[in-house]
């Protein structure tokens, strides 16, 4: 089963995740400070019409996974996502081991973050600005949900990868590296550090 997070737990995770987030964005090699806020800004404004396009499409479930994995390749630095969700295991696996990895990851977190996408059907994402913060620009959403209270959703774009790319996202504050980090390792430790049984698991966990 993947891991879905309730409004409760976001609460209580909320402000450590504000606080740790600083440390994941520190942890990735990013390049001199080249991106523009109007450049980040623009990714985010077709990521989040995108998003909104899917939610309002009224597919099954599983079709609508299929699209958020589509929005996850185009919009998100999948390669750097995964190697981070790794940890040190990403520096001794080999190439053919990483890139088998890589592609199980986008499956996984596609399924995983479209059942919270999904939780906005009715409603929409809006942006509303970007800064730039060090060496990428963080710019922020509001979702607006039907009988729930407005809520931040924040992404972090960069174009280390030679194009703009978002890298993290937070939902309510909830750190999505910082997660998938502490995941991913638990599966890791549960597989004895078997890198081929977690990346074969990871394509039928739904």
């Amino acid at each position: 089963m993947v891991t879905t997070l309730t409004r409760n737990d976001i609460s209580r995770r909320k402000t450590l995740s504000g606080l740790v987030g600083g440390i994941a964005v520190a942890a990735l090699p990013f390049p001199a400070f080249a991106l523009t806020t109007g450049n980040a800004q623009k990714l985010v404004d077709a990521l989040v019409a995108d998003i909104n396009k899917v939610i309002a499409s009224g597919k099954s479930e599983s079709a609508m996974y299929r699209d958020f994995e589509k929005i996850f390749l185009r919009y998100a630095d999948v390669p750097t996502i995964a190697r981070y969700s790794l940890g040190a295991t990403a520096r001794s696996a080999s190439s053919a081991e990483l890139n088998a990895y890589t592609k199980a990851f986008t499956g996984y977190i596609s399924r995983k973050y479209g059942k919270r996408f999904r939780e906005f059907i009715g409603g929409r994402l809006e942006v509303n600005g970007a800064k730039p913060v060090k060496s990428f620009v963080e710019v922020s959403t509001t979702a607006y949900l039907r009988g729930e209270d407005p809520f931040e959703v924040t992404f972090l774009v960069s174009d280390r990868s030679g194009k703009s790319k978002f890298f993290n996202m937070f939902i309510e504050g909830v750190n999505m590296l910082l997660t998938e980090r502490t995941e991913i390792g638990a599966m890791l430790d549960r597989r004895g550090g078997n890198l081929g049984a977690l990346t074969k698991d990871l394509q039928s966990i739904s």
